[in-house]
């Protein structure tokens, strides 16, 4: 009886192994295929021992592959043939079928010996991220969707195989985004760009889709590095800013200024109010080097006016300087030295004395100098500058040969300490040394006046600081 038992089934299982060897073409000659009926089938399909059968002769041939690291040509031959049999006879076996497939079918189309063949793998490759998504739409980890890293996989590949089917790989991508959004691969945010890109390079889009597909890919990449920055995870965050820098490269070619305004001023119009909007256009302006435009200016003053903060405070003051426009840009100045960040409040102070200076206050710009030396004394510019102030004032500050050209004493005295504090500035500040000391008083004239060079002496006029006689050289 158990003989008997054992030769039907022997029967049987050759007579589906023959029947789906008929029905499947000769390894990778035609794509993979499911249907619908199958759907309703259970787990291991209609002849369940065969599927598991099947199931092991595959799986067991695909792992020596993967030992081989995906070298060895038998062993993959022989583990596609059965895993063909596995999907087109129970898809709902196991997930892993879809993953192993993937991989397999991959190998195949690099390797693919002619273009025919290598289309016929493409497809099936199609054909297996759909039918993963079709009976496991839920990941087993996690139980959530995972449907739009699915489709993020499928996009990617039919890019790569296929860059002429760009418009079909936006909107798979497009899917793949809009439901996992900062979640999703970092090489979906790629491809869907290139695509976006590429619609746009061949008219089928407007050079706006491009702009927004930029905003939205970096406000995903953005958060994505804050949180791994938090996480203190280099690696992923050195890996989204790689992804930041491709999207960059491929945006450039439309990232002129002209075509950003044009854009992005119809945006600010219809929405003058929305912050997201304004610190949106300020960061891209400012990133591509468009903040000579009106548009900027006009944004940045009315972001301040809406969200005022010290930080958007020193943009419209740098940009009323720019503008010569002195008197309006110290409120906005004196706003943005309350800054968090140390270095950009020593430059608010020198901003802030280059425009008292502009104004003829030499007094305040000093006053303002001297703030960003309180602030970084190791800052050697701030001393240059109030050597400048000395060596401007000079002529200005005496009636005689000598009160005229005592004030160079002093620049020289700030040069000096500034090459002290701040080695780096050395070479700007002996330019500067070796400019006044041809100015200063002749020997002759110390004579005259009753002074020998090592006396020390008192710069009086707004100056007003102790110096060093000495002779011009």
């Amino acid at each position: 009886m158990n003989l008997l038992k054992l030769k039907v089934m022997k029967t049987k299982t050759l007579i589906v192994a023959f029947s789906l060897l008929f029905s499947l073409a000769a390894l990778a000659d035609n794509p993979v295929k499911t249907n619908s009926q199958q759907d309703n089938l259970p787990k291991y399909g209609k002849d369940s021992v065969t599927c598991i059968q099947n199931l092991s002769l595959y799986y067991e041939s695909y792992k020596q592959w993967r030992q081989s690291h995906y070298t060895s040509n038998s062993t993959v031959d022989y583990s596609y043939k059965y895993w063909k049999k596995v999907f087109s006879a129970c898809p709902k076996s196991s997930e892993n079928i879809y993953i192993a497939g993937a991989k397999m079918l991959n190998y195949f189309i690099k390797k693919a010996p002619t273009p025919e063949k290598k289309q016929s793998l493409i497809d099936s490759l199609m054909m297996v991220y759909d039918t993963r998504i079709r009976y496991f739409p839920l990941s087993r980890k996690t139980h959530n969707s995972q449907i739009g890293t699915i489709l993020g996989r499928k996009g990617v590949a039919l890019y790569q195989y296929r860059p002429d089917e760009y418009m079909k790989v936006y909107d798979i991508l497009k899917k793949s985004l809009d439901l996992d959004k900062a979640n999703t691969a970092g090489p979906v945010y790629v491809y869907y760009f290139r695509a976006v890109t590429k619609m746009a390079s061949k008219g089928d889009v407007d050079t706006a889709a491009v702009v927004d597909a930029y905003d939205m890919i970096s406000g995903y990449i953005e958060q994505n590095l804050k949180r791994y920055k938090a996480q203190g995870n280099i690696k992923k965050e050195e890996e989204y800013n790689n992804i930041m820098g491709n999207i960059d490269a491929t945006f450039e070619p439309f990232a002129k200024c002209n075509e950003l305004t044009r854009i992005y001023l119809q945006k600010f119009e219809q929405t003058p109010e929305d912050v997201d909007l304004l610190k949106k256009i300020i960061a891209i302006l400012d990133n591509k080097k468009c903040t000579d435009n009106p548009l900027y200016f006009d944004v940045t003053v009315k972001l301040y006016k809406l969200e005022p903060t010290p930080e958007s405070a020193y943009t419209i003051g740098k940009m009323y300087m720019k503008q010569k426009r002195y008197k309006e840009a110290i409120p906005y100045m004196e706003d943005a030295t309350k800054m968090n960040d140390k270095d950009k409040v020593d430059d608010a102070f020198i901003f802030l004395a280059e425009t008292y200076r502009a104004l003829d206050n030499f007094p305040k710009a000093r006053q303002m100098a001297l703030e960003a030396i309180k602030l970084n004394p190791t800052w050697g510019q701030p001393y240059i500058f109030i050597g400048d102030l000395y060596a401007m004032s000079a002529k200005k500050c005496g009636d005689n040969d000598l009160t005229k050209k005592v004030a160079y004493w002093a620049a020289v005295d700030k040069y000096k300490k500034a090459k002290q504090v701040d080695p780096e500035l050395a070479e700007l500040a002996n330019k500067r040394i070796h400019t006044y000391e041809v100015y200063f008083p002749s020997k002759e004239v110390l004579f005259f006046y009753a002074l020998n060079p090592g006396d020390k002496y008192t710069v009086g006029c707004w100056i007003n600081e102790v110096t060093t006689v000495r002779a011009a050289k």
